[in-house]
Parts: structure tokens; C-alpha cells; sequence
């Protein structure tokens, strides 16, 4: 005998009992009237339907009604009823048990309905959360049979997009079938009866083209098409799980939706990436043909002098041959600033990362940069225990050397260039200030960007976008950060971090 079957007879057994019982109470009071032993009957009937529902509390009507004229209605000891009035009371008695019954039933249901509403709901909320998780379709459509799985416990779900026959399980080894009925003793390992995919695959697509099916007491899965608006796109099977239509619908739409989004984020990413290129093939385009331009030109005008006059004085020849030097020099930095991004894009720059007197950067640096402008004031203000970092000599010039270069290009040649370096925790902060024209606040995060040019500065100070770019790429690579802070016509502040050196 199933537990099923013991749970129900020990209800049965209950119930007998308690219309026992109550005969046996009021056989003690024989005071008692008839108005309050029926009421007495009828409270135990109710409590029955509430608790267990209607079919026990028709059958404790029926026991309750029998007894009540047994018992209590004379003749009593006998089924018979000799007065006409106790016919009512007995009629009337077991209409309000039946109809309080049913009432109470009624309400027990619809108590049960709603907290599974609830509970489906709260199911539903949770996974539309989860669903919002996956950053990608793919890992999206990988995530969905699991989440849908644990949310509804589902044995076994299985997701199917008709967009290239895609078939995604929440359990590798059990694949469910609109068409195929699961038996309680089947195994992952050996489903029956088997499928190939290509059966599977017509099952599938046949199940999308129908309405919302539930769960069956014969094994089948329930059946959720999944639409974008009225285009089926796929079909999400749950087993042994039963849900309401308006749950499954919500489901349906749940899943459909979050697939939609997530293509549409991937769409709109691509298409956001597609612009960014194109505006920086723009930007390369127009950065490299007017820098790589002007030196040409002025190499080329210097040659043709050179062969076309010969009768040009030696100073007049040096002149020539020094602009070609220079613009030979401008071209060969432009490859290099080129070459450098290149590698540092493609994550092909090996550091060699040492402890460094960032003090000695810094000096070095600025006699570098002193050659472009012999009389540039340098206004260093450095501590004399600042801590060594962790740094590749050769790359941090490379930013030091950029930032005082902007700062020479941008700011009057009779305005100092302040330096300075601070401890900050475990990051050393290095700054290069200027009073220049400043930078617009709109522009300050853009000017980080691979080839991005301020509108005000593109005309009038050459350049090609890169150098700043180069610098963020170098300090990102050494574990630190850059920034910048700046107010129009008073100057700007360029900062940058690298780790302090841990002693051994």
C-alpha cells in the first residue's frame, strides 16, 4: 500500500472518529437540543472541507446527516422520522453541510491557487533577474535550460531556437521530446526509446507551431513556444513540472524577451564598435596624411632646390640639407610613435620592470626635452626620500618625454613647466603642470583616445593624436592610472601613477 493510500484511509479513520465522538458527547448531555448538536456536526464538517477538501467533507455530510437522525431524531436508535418537521431539520441540515462544504472547499482552492500564483510569480521574478546576468547570447542561451531548471525544479529542461536548428539542455545526458513520454524508471544514461537528432529536431519545430501545453500524467513534458510577436522562434520544454497557462505564457515571453535584448545589446555594440573604427580610420587617415605630408613636402621642395640650383653657396646648402634632417627626424618619430602603439594594442610590449629613482626619470627626461627649447624654465619639486618604483626605465621616459613635449607645444615658451612627484599609499604620483590655453571640460575624456585632437588645437599645433595614447597604454601596463585636470586659459595637470618599489 502507497503512502498516498495510508494518508487518505488515516483521513477516512479521522473523520469517523470525530462524528463518534460527538455522538458519544452529547448521548452523555441529554440536555443538549437538537439546534446544537447539528450546529456541533456541521463546525466538524467544515473543518473537514477546509482542511482536506470536498470529497471528505461530502462523505462527513452523509455519516453526520445519518447519525443526526440515528441519534438525535425520533424515533431515535432507528433510520425512520415520524414527525414531518424533522424531515426539514434533517433535509436542512445535510443542504447546509453540503453547501457550507462546497463553500469551504471553494475557498481552499482558491487560497492554494493564489499561493501557487505567488509562488510562481516570486519563481518568474527570480529568474527574470538571472536572466539579465549573462553579458553575451551565447553565454545567455548556455544559461537559460539551467535557470529555468532550478527556478520551476525541473528535472530536465531543454531550450530549442529554430535559428540554426540550436539545441541547448539544462542536463547534458537527458534531452526531453514533445513526442516522448520520460518513464519514472528511465535513467539519463539511457533514455527510451532513443532519438536522433534529426527526429528530435523535427519534434521540436513541430512543437513550436503549437499553443502552450502542461505537463501530463503520462511522462510528457509541457511545451512553451517561444514568439517575437507572431513569429514563432523556438520552443522551451520543462518536465515533470506543472505550471498555469498564464505562468508558462509569462515564461515564454520572459525568455523571448531576454533573448531580444541580449541581441539587441550585441547588435548595438557591434554597430557602436563599426563607428568607433570607421572614426578612427578617419582620424588615422587624417592625421597621417597631413603629418606624414607636411615633412614629405618640405623634403621634397629641399631636394628639388638642391638638384635644379647649382649654384647655391654653402650656407644655402646647409640650410637645405638641415630642413631635410629635421623633417627626416619628424618622419622617422611619427613611424616610431606608430610602431610603439602598434605593440602596445597588441600586448606585445615586454616590460622590464625594475626599482627606479623616479627622480632620475624625471632629470633625464627633462634634458631630453630642453633640446626643443633651450630656454624652457623647468621647475622640479621633488621630496628627498620619495620611494623607488616598479618601472621599465626606457618606457617611462617615453611618457615623461610626452607629457613635458604637450606641455612645451600648448603653453607660452616664457611660462615655467612645474613638475612634481608624491607618495600616495602603495602608488607614487607624478605630475607635469603648464599654464597654457587649458583644456575644454567636454574634451578632457576624450583626449586619452588613440588619434583624438582638440577642434581648437588641430590647426594650430602639429601633431598626430598618439602621444597621449601612448602614455595611457605604458601606465596601464605598469599597474597604474592617468589623468588629467585642467581649466581653460589657466593650464593643465597631467598625472600619472606607477606601484612603489617593495623593498626585498
Amino acid at each position: 500500500m502507497s503512502i498516498k493510500h495510508i494518508v487518505e484511509a488515516g483521513r477516512w479513520v479521522l473523520i469517523a472518529s470525530g462524528l463518534a465522538g460527538i455522538v458519544a458527547l452529547y448521548h452523555h448531555f441529554p440536555r443538549a437540543n437538537n439546534t446544537t448538536v447539528s450546529l456541533t456536526l456541521l463546525l466538524l464538517v467544515l473543518v473537514f472541507a477546509g482542511s482536506w477538501g470536498l470529497r471528505y467533507a461530502i462523505g462527513a455530510s452523509l455519516a453526520a446527516a445519518l447519525l443526526f437522525d440515528c441519534y438525535f431524531l425520533p424515533p431515535v436508535g432507528t433510520l425512520t422520522i415520524g414527525d414531518t418537521q424533522n424531515w426539514i431539520a434533517l433535509f436542512a441540515f445535510l443542504g447546509t453541510a453540503l453547501y457550507a462544504s462546497h463553500l469551504a472547499s471553494r475557498i481552499r482552492e482558491e487560497s492554494h491557487e493564489a499561493d501557487s500564483r505567488r509562488l510562481e510569480s516570486e519563481m518568474l521574478y527570480r529568474l527574470g533577474r538571472q536572466l539579465l546576468q549573462p553579458e553575451n547570447v551565447a553565454q545567455l542561451l548556455n544559461f537559460i535550460p539551467s535557470s529555468v531548471a532550478n527556478a520551476f525544479n525541473s528535472p530536465a529542461v531543454t531550450l530549442y531556437l529554430a535559428d540554426g536548428d540550436r539545441i541547448y539542455l539544462s542536463d547534458p545526458k537527458r534531452i526531453s521530446s514533445p513526442n516522448v513520454a520520460w518513464k519514472p524508471d528511465d535513467t539519463p544514461d539511457t533514455p527510451s526509446p532513443e532519438l536522433t537528432r534529426a527526429e528530435m529536431v523535427r519534434d521540436l519545430r513541430e512543437a513550436m507551431l503549437h499553443p502552450v501545453t502542461n505537463s501530463t500524467a503520462d511522462g510528457f513534458p509541457a511545451v512553451i513556444p517561444l514568439r517575437v510577436g507572431v513569429r514563432p522562434t523556438g520552443v522551451v520544454l520543462l518536465e515533470t513540472t506543472s505550471l498555469s497557462r498564464e505562468t508558462m505564457e509569462a515564461l515564454s515571453g520572459l525568455v523571448s524577451m531576454s533573448i531580444e535584448r541580449a541581441e539587441a545589446l550585441e547588435d548595438s555594440a557591434r554597430s557602436k564598435a563599426a563607428k568607433e573604427t570607421e572614426r578612427l580610420r578617419t582620424a588615422l587617415l587624417d592625421s597621417v596624411t597631413h603629418e606624414l605630408r607636411t615633412p614629405l613636402t618640405s623634403i621634397k621642395a629641399s631636394i628639388t632646390s638642391l638638384l635644379s640650383q647649382q649654384a647655391l653657396d654653402a650656407p644655402a646648402r646647409k640650410d637645405l640639407l638641415t630642413v631635410i634632417d629635421e623633417e627626416s627626424d619628424r618622419l622617422n618619430h611619427l613611424i616610431e610613435q606608430a610602431v610603439e602603439m602598434a605593440q602596445l594594442d597588441a600586448n606585445k610590449v615586454q616590460l622590464d620592470l625594475k626599482p627606479q629613482s623616479i627622480a632620475g626619470l624625471i632629470y633625464i627626461a627633462i634634458e631630453q626635452s630642453r633640446s626643443a627649447q633651450p630656454s624652457r624654465d623647468f621647475r622640479v619639486s621633488l621630496s628627498s626620500f620619495l620611494p623607488n618604483v616598479l618601472a621599465d626605465k626606457a618606457w617611462i621616459e617615453k611618457v615623461l618625454v610626452n607629457l613635458l613635449g604637450n606641455a612645451m607645444k600648448y603653453s607660452p615658451q616664457d611660462q615655467p613647466i612645474f613638475v612634481s612627484a608624491d607618495p600616495q599609499k602603495e602608488m607614487l604620483s607624478i605630475s607635469v603642470a603648464d599654464r597654457g590655453t587649458g583644456i575644454d571640460p567636454l574634451e578632457e575624456g576624450m583626449i586619452f583616445d588613440k588619434f583624438y585632437r582638440g577642434p581648437s588645437q588641430r590647426n594650430q599645433v602639429s601633431g598626430t593624436g598618439m602621444g597621449l595614447a601612448i602614455c595611457r597604454a605604458i601606465v596601464n601596463a605598469h599597474g597604474g592610472t592617468i589623468g588629467v585636470t585642467s581649466q581653460l586659459n589657466h593650464g593643465s595637470v597631467f598625472t600619472f601613477t606607477l606601484p612603489i618599489a617593495r623593498p626585498n
